[in-house]
């Protein structure tokens, strides 16, 4: 719990840092959706970070907007990453783990997280054998997951 707290902390300095480095205000709205993140960990849809970030505020309400223009603003400074379900829209999730890809189940929109070197490699070397510099990437494997093809196969 110690250590969760530290965590926290060292986050918060880190926005607040950014936010004097810009010239931006501090609000206490932004400290507590990324507090909401960081204690509800996943990947969390806009209206979950709403829901969570209001049960921190009290009676200080948190508008929609004020939750899409943080996000945002997280996801540009690199605290968040999105992940998108096309029509379904955006999960998003603190950038507190190392780098790791997803399978998304387009059945009940589960979300498990994979790290492989071999894809890492293939990636890095296609970007290199282009002559790409590459910054960052995002996998995102879609199919069904273990949960749902189990239910399929005793529903027979």
């Amino acid at each position: 719990m110690k250590k969760d707290k530290a965590k926290l902390n060292k986050l918060l300095v880190k926005l607040r840092e950014l936010l004097k480095e810009q010239k931006l205000k501090n609000t206490a709205q932004r400290e507590l959706i990324l507090q909401a993140m960081f204690e509800n960990n996943g990947h969390l849809t806009p209206d979950e970070v709403l829901v969570a970030s209001n049960k921190l505020s009290g009676n200080n309400k948190i508008g929609k907007a004020t939750i899409y223009r943080t996000l945002n603003f997280f996801e540009k400074e690199g605290f968040i990453t999105s992940i998108s379900f096309g029509i379904d829209g955006k999960k998003y999730e603190l950038n507190l783990h190392k780098h790791h890809d997803h399978m998304i189940c387009d059945r009940c929109g589960a979300i498990d997280e994979f790290f492989s070197e071999e894809i890492e490699t293939i990636q890095e070397n296609i970007a290199k054998n282009s002559g790409f510099e590459l910054r960052y990437h995002a996998t995102q494997l879609f199919g069904v997951c273990k949960k749902c093809i189990k239910i399929k196969k005793d529903s027979k």
